[in-house]
């Protein structure tokens, strides 16, 4: 591999302008679809096939297709005390057309003349809409209605709000891309200027910016073009976005500091860029295919709305990779010896150093081999003491996890928005309007092919209707309505609370677990169902919750065997998953502590929900184990590497982590950075996913990389590299072989270049 990997190197420098052309190219055509990657995306596709809930949805729509679609939005209108007779028709006659000009929206027959009757004597009415019996169609309907609607805003002395979770969906929707549009805005700059301090040079600084913007670009047309053919979740963009940014700067930073680390040594172009694609190029592509591969374990999930996410995450991964190995190198070409430390950028650098550190780094002062400064030392100190720094860091990080241990999950939209925000004040005041919360639990009785009633199944069902309207956690119930076939029963119970409260979630288990159960309805052979909102969002809360384990088993198992392949080793790769599971650990805890106990209420934006999002879990685990794979494969490499020159464990280690640990301290800072910005300008489902990558990349970085990794090696001595020899002989050969000339580049005399 390292020979395709030189002649990849040699053929982007031959056709460098031909190459960087077509990425150009590439990216100016793929603008306007990226433009429009949010038209066709969708905030459904978060149904659980085959569950409780998603029998009931197919039920409705092919037995009850008006009912389907009743009571899921409304629209609540509050009139000021000041307002008019005439400004009041005039309110509903207008929301009311609007409702009407949405194409699959219609209003509730006598919905409007009651509203009007209301909000006179009241000054408070909900119009009920009819809509579509397909929840992804609600939610996209919902966003329709918003922008004609506009709620919030107060019109002739009356204030609109969407209500209903669909339209709680919508608003989210909205205020992600809100979010989404800041976090960009304000993250590039932030990148540029640790690059800037990485590199000292503003060229150098701008390469791997540009791969980040390349990539964002290319995959949100390739999300645009996929979301034409398939159901993609709205929250994609973010989620692309914020990987994106972070992972294309940290490929195109390995790959130029190696490239730079080879011109100091006093190679030339050609081949300093032949030895940076055949050493970090390979390392970028594996750390990368471990971030693919963590990513496709989400896709043991079938949900379709976490399933998209993940792909838009693992295209701008691959994207990321195939631009580090073929655009960047055609730039740096391009760009010659301006990628090069010693311009305006690093005389300003320097002139900081001296002032803050009181030395100065000469740009070709720096060798892996004869480094004798601070990552040396550190290393020297760590292995000298190694069952210590494995002790003290190890147990740091599990005394982080530990608030995991109580981990609550939930999938609330309404919890997302802030005090204040429309749809909020839209939820408190159906409340108020109707006693209840706004989504009913529908309850579904098939007879199977039985079209009439038996008397007993009457008093069944009347005794059933009886049994949940004295609940506790009932506003109010319905009448059982007959399906078009007479083969099925419908009933609507309101509940009390909003569809994403907790004691909406416990009136479902309740009416699941007992009252259902105890019915004599289940003794006549009639199959009782629960759905609604609250009913699905608690069947995507299981079905995530039952398919961690699968996740893990995936990832864990795949990531174990690339990291073998590469490395040739059957404990190294056991150590990485353990420590990776540590990091991962560690920001589950502190996620808990943040958005589930509240420990940082008030500061900064953060506002406890009471539980995690479902989705995030799952989510969270792919990319933190996917990047915290990228910093180990490219820190172990660089051992390996050296390792293979002369033998020596301990001597490899600190060889090893000083060449490496000042771009792996770069790269973490700037994914850190990145979702970071996520955490202080996102809602708080986005907060999670920022915040618990951001915790788990800095102590990946640090307490991991620098401390766990260096003592552990230093114990397992020439166990590091145990690999059975029937397993071996196997195994396929990467180009990791001792007398490949790359190698040569590393040997503290080379001062000439090795052959390309």
């Amino acid at each position: 591999m390292r020979a395709v990997a030189r002649n990849l190197a040699g053929f982007v420098g031959r056709h460098r302008v031909a190459v960087a052309g077509a990425w150009i190219a590439l990216v100016v055509l793929a603008l306007p679809l990226a433009a429009k990657q949010t038209e066709d995306l969708t905030g459904g596709g978060f149904d659980v096939p085959g569950a409780e809930s998603a029998a009931v949805e197919s039920r409705l729509q092919s037995g009850y297709p008006k009912q389907a679609g009743a009571n899921s939005i409304g629209v609540i209108l509050r009139a000021d005390p000041g307002a008019d007779p005439q400004q009041l028709d005039a309110a509903v006659a207008h929301v009311a057309g609007q409702i009407e000009a949405a194409e699959t929206l219609s209003v509730v027959a006598g919905a409007q003349a009651g509203a009007l009757a209301d909000l006179r004597r009241e000054g408070l009415a909900l119009i009920r809409v009819q809509a579509s019996p397909d929840v992804s169609e609600q939610i996209d309907a919902a966003v329709e209605l918003r922008e004609d609607v506009v709620p919030g805003e107060t019109v002739d002395g009356v204030t609109p709000f969407l209500v209903g979770q669909p339209a709680a969906w919508a608003g989210l929707q909205e205020l992600s891309k809100e979010d989404l549009e800041r976090a960009e805005l304000t993250g590039f700059p932030i990148v540029a200027l640790i690059l800037i301090a990485a590199f000292g040079s503003l060229a150098a600084a701008a390469l791997p910016l540009a791969l980040g913007f390349v990539a964002v670009m290319l995959t949100g047309a390739v999300i645009f073009l996929l979301s034409q053919s398939m159901e993609m979740s709205v929250f994609v963009t973010n989620m692309a976005s914020m990987i994106g940014i972070g992972v294309a700067v940290d490929y195109s930073l390995f790959v130029l500091a190696r490239y730079r680390e080879e011109i100091r040594r006093g190679r030339s172009p050609d081949d300093a860029r032949s030895a940076a694609l055949s050493t970090s190029g390979l390392t970028v592509a594996f750390s990368g295919l471990a971030v693919i591969i963590s990513l496709a374990g989400i896709w043991m999930v079938d949900n379709q709305a976490l399933r998209s996410m993940a792909l838009g995450a693992m295209i701008v991964v691959g994207i990321a990779i195939v631009a580090a190995l073929i655009f960047l190198p055609a730039l740096i070409t391009l760009l010659g010896h301006r990628v090069e430390a010693g311009g305006f950028a690093w005389k300003v650098m320097s002139g900081v150093r001296r002032n803050t550190i009181q030395r100065r780094r000469r740009p070709g002062s720096s060798s892996p081999e004869g480094d004798s400064g601070f990552w040396h030392r550190w290393t020297e100190r760590v292995m000298r003491r190694p069952i210590l720094s494995v002790a003290l860091s190890a147990s740091f990080l599990l005394f982080l996890a530990i608030p995991a241990l109580s981990m609550k999950t939930g999938s609330g939209a309404l919890d997302q928005f802030p005090e204040g925000h429309d749809v909020r004040v839209g939820i408190e005041l159906a409340a108020q309007a109707t006693g209840g919360g706004a989504d009913p639990l529908r309850v579904i009785a098939d007879f199977g092919d039985q079209a009439g009633r038996t008397p007993e199944q009457v008093d069944a069902l009347a005794a059933m209707r009886g049994e949940m309207a004295r609940d506790r956690a009932v506003a109010g119930v319905g009448e059982w309505q007959a399906s078009s076939d007479g083969t099925k029963a419908l009933l609507d119970v309101f509940p009390r609370a909003a569809a994403d409260d907790d004691p909406t979630f416990a009136l479902v288990d309740r009416m699941r677990e007992q009252i259902v159960p105890g019915s004599e309805l289940q003794a006549l052979g009639t199959t009782t169902l629960v759905g609604g909102e609250t009913a699905r969002i608690a069947d995507v809360r299981d079905l995530i919750s039952g398919s961690m384990w699968k996740i893990l088993t995936f990832i864990l198992g795949l990531s174990f065997l690339v990291l073998m392949v590469m490395l040739r080793s059957l404990l190294l790769p056991l150590k990485a998953v353990l420590m990776n599971l540590l990091s991962i650990g560690a920001a589950y805890g502190v996620l808990v502590a943040v958005f589930q106990y509240g420990w940082l209420d008030g500061f900064a934006g953060f506002q406890s929900t009471g539980a995690l999002d479902t989705i995030n879990v799952p989510l969270i685990l792919a990319v933190v184990f996917g990047l915290s794979m990228d910093y180990e494969v490219f820190l172990l490499s660089r051992i390996r590497e050296r390792y293979e020159l002369h033998g020596d464990n301990r001597k490899a280690v600190a060889e090893g982590l000083a060449s490496s640990a000042p771009t792996i301290s770069s790269a973490a800072l700037i994914m850190t950075a990145v979702f970071a910005v996520f955490v202080f300008t996102g809602v708080p489902s986005i907060k999670e996913i920022g915040l618990g990558c951001a915790v788990a990349i800095a102590l990946d970085a640090t307490l991991v990389r620098l401390i766990l990794v260096p003592a552990t090696m230093q114990l397992m001595g020439r166990w590091n590299w145990w690999l059975p020899a029937w397993l071996d002989k196997r195994l396929p050969e990467l180009g990791f072989e001792r007398d490949d000339p790359a190698f040569e580049q590393d040997q503290p005399d080379a001062t000439a270049p090795a052959n390309a």
